[in-house]
């Protein structure tokens, strides 16, 4: 069995490189029409530049995944700032696309808690389909619209969750089918269990994204990983994908919810075990405060036990 890694976005171990420097509504109101194109260009050729550099660093460092920021585009999705963030960025964008493909990086999005489809206010859907297709246009300007992958959640269940979820199979009819086929759908650490996400995916055809922190933090009475596990990989059958997992492991006791810094071995071993069990290569995005740091970190602890080989900067072998 072979695991590869990934982080979120931000590569911590290079010097000032976020690829989500943002401007707010209210700033990009307080400046003139020029200074408003001249600093959402400004912003936005940034952060494609330090994506740019965050790809170098994984090629260098070996490492197979990579979550773009959803904030790469400053204002995108907001109904009053329409402006055409492609066209100027064609090339940079070009040059990202070009980049994963040369090194077979998987790549993928998680747009916000907001982008949803459970809700029962017209405009929320609205927005979650406009979301949804930004992102998707971003995949397609890096010609990756067919590989990327873009994780949701299921979102609320507004006091009734029967009626929630038929409120999602109906809103995401909204969604084009083009940009449903790049979904994956995410269980939560609150709301929507494991089972009841994979359900939601198996009637939908859309693979799940499977967090371990979450099915542990909102674990279904009579749930069993091993039975988890194999309903969750099946979803990815018909996927050019292998299949997908977050890890993270609790902040403490008290905020378990909350993700820590690095990524506790102890924790996620009973995961690791049954996956040993089924012998299927899976991918994980690790989803720890210290990014690429708890990546790097987690494949030197994982390596160093024992039947673990290290075949790779950031993929090790079972």
């Amino acid at each position: 069995m072979i695991i590869r890694f990934g982080y979120v976005a931000h590569a911590l171990n290079l010097w000032d490189a976020s690829p989500q420097k943002t401007m707010t509504f209210t700033r990009w109101k307080q400046l003139g029409e020029n200074e408003r194109v001249n600093k959402l260009h400004e912003i936005t050729r940034k952060n494609l530049l330090h994506t740019l550099r965050a790809l170098h660093y994984n090629v260098a460092h070996e490492i197979k995944l990579y979550r773009f920021s959803s904030s790469i585009v400053p204002l995108a999705t907001h109904e009053e700032v329409p402006w055409d963030y492609i066209t100027p960025f064609r090339d940079l964008y070009q040059e990202i696309g070009a980049l994963v493909k040369k090194h077979g990086v998987r790549s993928s999005f998680h747009p916000n808690q907001f982008t949803l489809f459970t809700s029962d206010k017209p405009h929320v859907t609205r927005n979650a389909v406009r979301d949804m297709e930004y992102h998707y246009a971003i995949a397609e300007a890096m010609g990756l619209e067919e590989e990327l992958l873009i994780n949701i959640h299921v979102g609320g269940a507004y006091g009734n969750k029967k009626e929630a979820v038929k409120r999602f199979h109906d809103n995401l009819r909204q969604l084009p089918e083009y940009i449903k086929k790049q979904m994956t759908l995410e269980n939560d650490d609150k709301t929507y269990t494991a089972s009841e996400t994979l359900a939601i995916c198996e009637e939908e055809g859309i693979p799940m994204m499977f967090d371990y922190h979450h099915y542990v933090a909102n674990r279904e009475e009579g749930e069993i990983l091993d039975d988890i596990l194999f309903q969750f990989m099946d979803t990815w059958e018909d996927s050019m994908h292998q299949p997908k997992l977050h890890v993270s492991s609790p902040k403490s006791e008290k905020a378990f919810r909350s993700h820590a810094d690095y990524v506790s071995l102890d924790f996620l071993q009973p995961l690791i075990d049954k996956l040993k069990e089924i012998d299927q290569s899976v991918d994980f995005m690790v989803e720890a405060k210290a990014k690429d740091r708890a990546l790097l970190q987690l494949v030197e602890d994982m390596a160093a036990r024992r039947g673990v080989q290290r075949i790779g900067g950031a993929t090790i072998k079972i």
